[in-house]
């Protein structure tokens, strides 16, 4: 078997990827999404104590809602990490970072991609309904956060993109990216969900 190891192409990954993040060109902005705040922990404590702003999306939003004390109907929440999702917005305060959560939703009432669909505030969310995107005001919100960033990280979509009910939310912002970056913006996209979105949107390049 012929060995396979680490070449140059990686190294060069690594050498931007640090350099971006050790010594950004501020502001700098995170945009965290997925549907599971367990599985992005390491990821958000690393970004809160290097960005100007996160931005949460997918479906850890719910979890981080309900720690607000909101109620999230059947959206997908991780009772367990409440606690956690406290504590990392009291971190983000005390750090000045602008936190970022979604203000309306696009909701479902059940998980399918031929779902009745309704856009409600986050505090409106009713019994029942599962969030499933970002509405269009949230979107806006989150195009207006990044129009002065130097560096954005993406790591997670905003919705189930997969279902083309609930991709609009994830492929505007692939479509701000591109902008940024067409502007000189240092845009980084992690993460498999992330990348296959980008491609799906046409985005790629």
């Amino acid at each position: 078997m012929t060995p396979s190891v680490s070449g140059f192409l990686l190294q060069k990954e690594l050498d931007y990827l640090d350099g971006a993040i050790s010594k950004p060109v501020t502001p700098m902005a995170a945009i965290v999404g997925g549907s599971k705040v367990s599985s992005k922990i390491t990821v958000l404590e690393a970004l809160i104590k290097k960005c100007d702003k996160v931005i949460i999306g997918g479906g850890m939003v719910f979890t981080f809602l309900k720690a607000r004390g909101l109620e999230t109907g059947s959206s997908l929440v991780e009772d367990d990490q409440l606690e956690l999702a406290k504590k990392l917005e009291v971190i983000a305060k005390e750090k000045g970072i602008d936190f970022i959560l979604p203000t309306d939703v696009i909701v479902a009432d059940k998980f399918a991609a031929d779902a009745a669909t309704q856009t409600v505030s986050v505090s409106e969310i009713p019994e029942g309904w599962m969030g499933l995107d970002n509405g269009p005001e949230s979107t806006k919100m989150i195009q207006d956060k990044l129009s002065d960033c130097k560096t954005v990280i993406w790591n997670g979509p905003m919705g189930v993109f997969e279902f083309e009910a609930f991709a609009k939310g994830t492929f505007d912002i692939a479509d701000t990216l591109a902008e940024l970056t067409g502007s000189g913006c240092t845009t980084i996209i992690g993460g498999g969900d992330s990348v296959a979105a980008v491609e799906k949107a046409g985005l790629a390049e």
